[in-house]
């Protein structure tokens, strides 16, 4: 399976690489720092699932995934994204987003989402209340598994 990366951050685009590389089934086929250059690169690789950041320069993630859509409608699109919002969350699903992680949990959920996307299912994680009331309720879960 090829996949396309675009993150304004090569910190990041590495990151999803390395957790991608955990899977010989999975290959990177292109990389790409802004949303302009993931459309034109989806373009020459054909790529069968395309990774997006939401907040790039020249095209952002939404705008990004609008213009492959109409190139390629097939495909599907995970976007990662710093934001935990369920606006994000919500217009993701209304562009025809497939999938959507909160980078800070990419590592434990990056390869789920992915796999959930290419069975032609969605990855949309219910992200409710503040993020220090997921960290509290994280924090719990792990105190409790660990009285057990």
């Amino acid at each position: 399976m090829r996949v396309l990366i675009a993150d304004d951050y090569q910190i990041v685009r590495k990151g999803i690489c390395s957790i991608l590389a955990a899977r010989p089934d999975i290959e990177v086929c292109g990389e790409a720092e802004n949303g302009q250059e993931a459309v034109d690169k989806v373009r020459g690789s054909n790529p069968d699932l395309v990774i997006l950041d939401i907040t790039m320069p020249k095209l952002d993630g939404f705008a990004a995934a609008r213009e492959i859509r109409k190139y390629l409608p097939s495909v599907p699109i995970l976007l990662v994204s710093m934001h935990e919002s369920n606006q994000f969350l919500n217009t993701a699903k209304s562009i025809g987003v497939k999938g959507y992680v909160v980078k800070t949990q990419a590592s434990a959920v990056l390869l789920d989402a992915v796999d959930a996307v290419l069975r032609g299912e969605e990855f949309f994680p219910l992200l409710s209340g503040t993020a220090s009331e997921r960290q509290a309720t994280s924090r719990s879960r792990v105190s409790d598994s660990r009285s057990a």
